[in-house]
């Protein structure tokens, strides 16, 4: 039986292996001449993304009545020449690649814990930006691959474990995942050790639904097809070893990470306890002009602190009228179950004010 091959983060020693920090020449760099062969290949698929990107706001000019900003050729290209320019990793080989080895035991759904174990293993091999970089490749709600761009990039206004909130941004597969991050995920801290030394990062994170175990047992129905199932047979990578989530890496405070919650230049306060009091007015100050003084539009991208990104409050109306409808999009119940089982309390942060 055929092998199945390995990308090359894949091929890195993990942090943990043998009890003890590895660094070899199988990181995420290239030959100078591969790197020339990337170059040109990523921009022919970065040239047709943003085509399509294109296309997606004539359709939105149409049926809204309004542009679409920051779906032009030219800021994609703008964003793909720096990317490629200071990154040598490439997520599709370097992450994708390794789908099977990191779910081994089903799909991907609700699991993306097992993607930021398998960087955060890896991340003493990779300098900050590539490491940063990686972390943009998935889901966090669905688990899904995903190739960042600024259409998938969405600004968000989240509870910190410690109470107040942060502002920052994720790439997420579809829309509903907005709803569903602003429902029960949370923002905690873990220092990270990479090729260029420790650095503090944001993390989202969930409860532990290991501490209920028996719940990914409690039978419940699907809105697609209103099918009975439970999140064992659904989420079959939610798996639980002595009250602990199998592969999850945990975040400072004891709950798993699965994504990184990326800072907005200067949005948030360097000192903790100021964010508590600051962080909300700061974003509403910083995207009171285009977006706020409007109706929410879905679709709609614009710039923040330098970076190209949707507003939560675009899909403030959709998130309602899918909450009424049963959560029947996205990734349905099966994200919504396993992060309620053991919530992160409401008590323990501040109201998030963006959504009101």
């Amino acid at each position: 039986m055929r092998q199945r091959s390995k990308g090359r983060v894949g091929q890195m020693q993990s942090n943990r292996s043998n009890g003890r920090r590895t660094t070899n020449s199988t990181s995420c760099t290239y030959s100078t001449t591969d790197v020339s062969s990337r170059v040109q290949q990523r921009k022919r698929l970065f040239f047709l993304e943003s085509m399509a990107l294109q296309l997606f706001g004539i359709y939105f000019a149409y049926v809204l009545g309004n542009e679409v900003p920051g779906t032009s050729a030219s800021i994609m290209q703008k964003e793909i020449s720096s990317e490629i320019s200071s990154l040598t990793c490439d997520i599709k080989q370097d992450l994708w690649a390794e789908y099977h080895n990191i779910f081994r035991f089903g799909n991907r759904n609700a699991a993306s814990h097992l993607w930021a174990t398998f960087l955060l293993e890896r991340s003493s091999q990779m300098t900050m930006k590539q490491l940063e970089y990686m972390f943009s490749g998935f889901c966090a709600v669905s688990g899904s691959p995903v190739r960042p761009s600024d259409y998938n990039r969405y600004m968000l206004n989240l509870g910190t474990v410690l109470g107040g909130s942060r502002i920052g941004y994720m790439h997420f597969c579809c829309w509903p995942c907005v709803c569903d991050t602003q429902d029960f995920i949370r923002v905690d801290t873990k220092n990270v050790l990479t090729s260029e030394g420790v650095k503090q990062y944001h993390f989202a994170v969930i409860g532990n639904p290991c501490d209920h175990p028996e719940k990914l047992n409690e039978p419940f129905v699907q809105p697609f097809g209103y099918r009975e199932t439970t999140l064992s047979f659904e989420a079959r990578e939610i798996r639980c070893v002595d009250g602990k989530l199998a592969g999850a890496t945990l975040s400072d405070h004891g709950y798993p990470i699965i994504a990184m919650f990326f800072d907005l230049p200067g949005q948030n306060p360097s000192v903790e306890g100021q964010a508590r009091n600051m962080s909300a007015n700061a974003l509403l100050k910083a995207v009171e002009s285009p977006s706020r003084r409007v109706a929410p539009q879905p679709g709609r991208v614009l710039q923040v602190s330098g970076v190209y990104v949707q507003d939560e409050y675009e899909w403030k109306e959709y998130c309602s009228q899918r909450a009424a409808a049963g959560y029947n999009s996205g990734m349905g119940e099966i994200f919504r179950k396993v992060a309620a089982i053991s919530p992160i309390l409401k008590e323990s942060w501040e109201a998030n004010a963006i959504g009101s």
